[in-house]
């Protein structure tokens, strides 16, 4: 079980999963994760390895996608919630942030923020100083509250997808592919205030991310995901330090040909 920051008790535990798709396709199998309370756990892996899958059959947006959990079992805070539905994993406070920004165009940044006041069929619980959260970690949405959020920078936009997740007072957020499309810059920013909101919200984070040197700087422990399986795992402070993460994922020096060396074999026979 790793061992972070947190409590010695598992939030999340994926126990042995095989993940289905439409009853035929085979997405994951043999997933086995722990999430200990208080860590940042990230999974990384080449697009389509089965990260995306493994988050939402977590919160529980694989079931709107036709997915299952055909064998094995997932448990959060030590009670079953296998194949539970979205809404279930809500009233648990589990958030998840999508991949692709997906924010309401057509509305502004205050009623964006205002829908994460929302839950269930309960009425908006609008009070203005709930923003402070989400301003405390994102000054920039505050000049940006009467503007449609379609109208707002790509990287605003991200913000305001996380912001909107955190009102939901959040004991695990979801985050898949917070990065994607982002500026350098931008990119450190988040991962910044990524960890800002792990440390001092002491919000248990999932997090699936293509830069792998942020993510697991960020991260007290790692995943690598492959054709649907665990490959290797280990603190992220030791998984930077391997070189086939370095090789595979990180990249090469500046100036150094990426293409020179091709080695054609599948990245996971290189784990040991």
């Amino acid at each position: 079980m790793p061992e972070g920051n947190g409590s010695d008790e598992p939030l999340v535990v994926m126990d042995n999963c095989e993940i289905v798709y439409d009853e035929y396709f085979l997405a994951c199998q043999g997933v086995s994760v722990d999430v200990t309370e208080g860590d940042v756990v990230a999974l990384i892996g080449p697009n389509g390895a089965g990260k995306s899958t493994i988050l939402k059959m977590i919160s529980g947006i694989g079931q709107l996608e036709r997915g299952r959990v055909t064998r094995g079992s997932v448990h959060f805070d030590g009670e079953d919630v296998t194949n539970a539905g979205p809404q279930e994993m809500v009233d648990r406070n589990v958030t998840h942030v999508l991949e692709d920004r997906h924010v309401f165009e057509t509305l502004t940044v205050e009623e964006n923020l205002r829908c994460g006041l929302y839950r269930n069929d309960k009425r908006f619980r609008y009070d203005p100083e709930d923003y402070e959260l989400a301003f405390e970690y994102f000054p920039r949405l505050e000049e940006r509250l009467d503007t449609k959020a379609g109208y707002i920078s790509g990287g605003e936009q991200q913000m305001l997808v996380i912001a909107r997740a955190l009102l939901h007072s959040p004991r695990l957020l979801i985050l898949d592919e917070p990065s994607l499309g982002l500026a350098p810059q931008l990119v450190d920013d988040i991962f910044e205030t990524i960890e800002r909101i792990n440390r001092e919200e002491e919000v248990t984070m999932m997090i699936a991310d293509q830069n792998v040197d942020k993510v697991l700087d960020a991260a007290d422990y790692g995943y690598v995901v492959e054709n649907g399986q665990i490959e290797l795992h280990d603190r992220a402070e030791e998984l930077l330090q391997r070189e086939e993460i370095k090789e595979f994922f990180i990249g090469h020096d500046e100036g150094e040909d990426p293409y020179a060396d091709i080695k054609h074999y599948k990245i996971r026979k290189r784990w040991v």
